[in-house]
């Protein structure tokens, strides 16, 4: 498939498996379970994990996704393509109801991000881009078809109008680190705006402008990440390993992110 295929039908899986999720967000019954890390899973991460897949399958390329994580890195080192998905980010946000959790599809090859779709379907807010072709959003975009999309999403970053300098952080994982850094951005920078947010919408949105940085000093796995950095580095920013102060990875043998910021 050519690359703007592949976008299509990872944009396509997304606003399939967020009408699933939407139609079990509201109706109350997430059938919450807790996993062996003391996660949360819902009725709703299984059913769009599965929609997603019948898409992605089609592609011939392989799947990691955070409900089927259990594969070998013996069997995955070799792969030079690989999807990243996570069906629901932000599963703590989707049983809070705070409209915070998105679906993130990413497409990796050779370890670095050249496509991205991150889906909020409680906001109805599309991101999606592509190495070849920049970083988009769109609203509204279950009401639309696959090319009105790709055809009208504005391209990102936004032009945004900002007072003081802003970061963004995550609404449940606020770490002391975070906080210090925090407290040296307001010495760089004077007034710091902070906003707390849920899910991979930190990320994108320094990608739209309406975040300078993204300090994420807690842990995050693959999928957390991958679609959201594509994005990031698709509108021209960058996601940084912290440890190794280079652009981030994926498919690597330890899926546990080290810190990164997003700037």
């Amino acid at each position: 498939m050519l690359k703007k295929e592949l976008l299509s039908t990872a944009i396509e899986a997304s606003l399939k498996a967020g009408k699933a999720i939407m139609e079990i967000y509201e109706s109350d019954d997430f059938g919450v379970e807790v996993k062996g890390d003391n996660s949360p899973l819902t009725r709703a991460d299984l059913a769009a994990d599965k929609i997603i897949q019948t898409y992605l399958v089609d592609t011939g390329i392989p799947i990691l996704s955070e409900e089927g994580k259990g594969i070998p890195y013996e069997n995955r080192k070799d792969w030079k393509q690989l999807w990243i998905v996570d069906p629901i980010d932000g599963t703590k946000e989707f049983i809070k109801k705070n409209g915070e959790f998105t679906v993130n599809i990413a497409l990796i090859e050779e370890q670095k991000t050249v496509l991205g779709v991150v889906y909020a379907p409680a906001l109805n807010e599309l991101y999606f881009s592509s190495k070849e072709g920049g970083s988009f959003k769109i609203k509204n975009a279950e009401e639309l078809d696959v090319s009105s999309i790709l055809s009208s999403a504005s391209s990102l970053p936004l032009q945004v109008e900002k007072e003081n300098y802003t970061v963004v952080a995550s609404r449940s994982h606020m770490s002391p680190e975070t906080e210090d850094y925090v407290a040296e951005m307001r010495k760089k920078h004077g007034e710091v705006e902070l906003i707390s947010k849920g899910s991979s919408l930190k990320i994108v949105m320094v990608a739209e402008g309406t975040a300078d940085c993204y300090p994420r000093f807690a842990p995050t796995m693959e999928w957390d990440t991958a679609a959201g950095q594509a994005i990031c580095e698709h509108a021209g920013f960058d996601v940084i390993d912290w440890k190794t102060k280079n652009t981030m990875k994926y498919n690597r043998e330890k899926l546990l992110n080290n810190w990164f910021l997003v700037k």
